[in-house]
């Protein structure tokens, strides 16, 4: 009974705030569930607008933060504890920052992240690896993109101090996990 009414709240919170921006799955944490994210837009949804709109990150990061304690201290989390939704909202926070102030390198970088890592869309999609193995292949690949002689079986295993692995943007990751989670719905 009570999953049910929460469910309604979150519902009719979500409801009340259509323009409100929605977390991006790929920015979640891996161990973030989907009550967790529904949460955390119903908190922050119009935030993550502003954040489109130009607010900047810490600001945003402020703002949240102070919602997602209030809410804490006063037991409307759902069980979630506030480091958590938390870091559920900077990760969103900061994806769509970092898409206001660099649209061209995301439109740009999509064709050429799904060119590079469509074997590994067409294994998941076809069941023959699971979304963390897709994840793991579809980095290693982006890694290896930049430097071809790239090996993750002997850099993985080396001390993480002498890694030999190549600088690559983050943002080329979200872009890769954005096109395996869209790959089978």
């Amino acid at each position: 009974m009570k999953k049910i009414i929460i469910c309604l709240i979150i519902t009719m919170t979500i409801t009340s705030t259509v323009n409100a921006a929605e977390v991006p799955r790929e920015s979640a944490p891996c161990n973030a569930t989907n009550e967790a994210i529904v949460i955390v837009e119903s908190f922050i949804g119009d935030i993550l607008t502003e954040v489109q709109n130009g607010l900047g990150y810490a600001d945003a990061r402020v703002k949240s933060n102070r919602i997602f304690f209030n809410a804490w201290l006063n037991g409307q989390t759902n069980g979630y504890s506030y480091g958590e939704l938390v870091d559920i909202a900077n990760a969103a926070i900061w994806q769509y920052r970092d898409m206001y102030l660099r649209p061209v390198f995301y439109t740009n970088n999509l064709e050429k992240v799904r060119v590079i890592i469509a074997p590994v869309i067409e294994d998941y999609k076809s069941g023959k690896i699971t979304y963390a193995e897709a994840e793991f292949n579809a980095r290693n690949k982006i890694y290896q993109s930049v430097k071809p002689d790239f090996n993750p079986d002997v850099e993985y295993m080396k001390d993480p101090l002498s890694r030999d692995i190549p600088s690559v943007d983050n943002s080329l990751f979200i872009l890769a996990r954005k096109l395996l989670l869209t790959s089978v719905e």
